[in-house]
């Protein structure tokens, strides 16, 4: 549709983050919420490890494996917007507090439940729910933070560095998971958990950093129902920077998400070098790998330190066909290349939208604005359930990543046309 200069202008707006690299390092509260981020993240994972093992081994149920990933996005689904707009009325610091007891809770639940041996599967359903809750309360609040501790000026470094936490977290996770499991066994594995995210917990009663008291926006006060909510969407609709990022995160997680990770044994069977338990190992770090070298490079490379609408589509179109080129290659090396490209473009294409979102938002509403993004690029990925494994029951694997992989890449496309385009506003 034919729009106003202004509104094709905005589609290519971009911020001027300071010149020099890792520049939100240079906040002390920052580096402490990096570091105390980075062990709450891989607190998250190891639960992770721990408990779908005690699920594996106690009920041999491939459905509530199936729950298990539903549950852990459903609640960014359901409730991201909600969840954004407690970020905007209330003290962030308490929230992203609240979000932490939950994994808490979840984790000292299912040590109590192990330990007594009455671990029972509506019991599993539960807590995984729990977890999922905990991760989608915590989103929204930490961007808001984030904003309230940098700035505008240094927002781009603070979301890449604070994705490099959260990937560093995913990557190390395992490994201290592990460790755990086979040193001291599940229960009291998850009881040194709850520790990990004591550190968070605490120096959030210190840092003065509200997100909304420095550079954030004043809290609102408008009311908690579910119209307000649904006013976020047409709200959005009006902001076509906004609308272009929400429907790239959201296109990307509902076509793939990170779907083909649970079906990575079935990738690492077909590739000679892939079998056995260290190649299958090597193929799930490499998508990690890629996105903690992303977030260096691109924090680092002056070009890309600068965000805007197009270079995050066009990240995300070149992360498209690294996923197809996954799902068609017969070759390990190239298998693993591709695996660490997607994680690459994945933290490019994803830290640039977030910053966008928030830099572009209304103040009084940034933390809606910042929970329908998370709706978008994590509660979403509940549907690549079915565009990659059901339909991959049916056409095979590669068959639905491929063609999963190409829809992803006509809309980011389109997405990019559009962009670029003087002429054409979305909305």
């Amino acid at each position: 549709m034919a729009a106003d200069p202004a509104a094709g202008a905005a589609l290519t707006v971009a911020t001027a983050p300071r010149r020099e690299a890792f520049a939100a390092l240079r906040h002390g509260d920052f580096r402490t919420y990096f570091v105390t981020g980075l062990v709450a993240m891989m607190a998250d994972n190891v639960e992770h490890v721990i408990t779908y093992w005690l699920i594996y081994e106690r009920f041999h149920s491939a459905a509530l494996a199936g729950f298990a990933v539903i549950s852990h996005w459903a609640p960014f689904l359901l409730f991201g917007v909600t969840f954004g707009a407690l970020a905007d009325r209330y003290d962030c610091r308490r929230i992203t507090q609240a979000g932490q007891a939950l994994f808490i809770l979840a984790s000292f639940s299912w040590a109590i439940l192990f330990l007594t041996d009455t671990l029972q599967a509506w019991h599993a359903a539960i807590l995984l729910i729990v977890h999922g809750t905990a991760g989608a309360l915590w989103s929204p609040s930490s961007q808001l933070f984030l904003y309230d501790v940098v700035g505008p000026n240094d927002l781009p470094s603070a979301v890449r560095l604070n994705a490099t936490s959260r990937n560093l977290g995913i990557l190390f996770g395992p490994a201290v998971g592990g460790a755990l499991l086979v040193g001291i066994g599940p229960a009291f594995g998850l009881l040194v958990n709850c520790l990990l995210y004591v550190p968070l917990i605490a120096w959030l009663f210190i840092t003065p950093y509200t997100g909304h008291m420095h550079h954030g926006a004043a809290r609102t006060a408008q009311s908690l129902t579910l119209a307000d909510a649904l006013r976020t969407f047409p709200a959005v609709a009006r902001h076509p920077v906004v609308l272009s990022m929400v429907v790239l995160a959201g296109a990307t997680s509902f076509l793939v998400g990170n779907a083909y990770q649970a079906q990575m044994p079935a990738f690492a069977a077909e590739l000679a070098s892939a079998q056995g338990a260290f190649g299958y190992s090597v193929l799930l770090a490499a998508s990690a790998a890629g996105s903690v070298v992303g977030a260096f490079v691109l924090e680092a490379w002056r070009p890309l330190r600068r965000p805007s609408v197009a270079k995050a589509i066009g990240m995300g179109v070149a992360w498209a066909v690294a996923i197809l080129v996954f799902a068609a290659t017969a070759s390990y090396l190239v298998a693993l290349l591709a695996l660490f490209a997607t994680g690459f473009l994945a933290l490019g294409y994803g830290s640039q939208s977030q910053t966008i979102v928030q830099l572009e938002a209304p103040p009084d509403r940034r933390g809606r604005f910042v929970g329908l993004y998370s709706m978008a690029a994590s509660g979403m990925r509940i549907g690549s359930g079915a565009t990659v494994g059901l339909l991959g029951a049916a056409i095979g694997i590669h068959a639905s990543l491929g063609l999963s992989a190409l829809a992803a890449l006509l809309i980011c496309a389109g997405l990019l046309l559009l962009a670029r385009s003087s002429r054409v506003a979305f909305g």
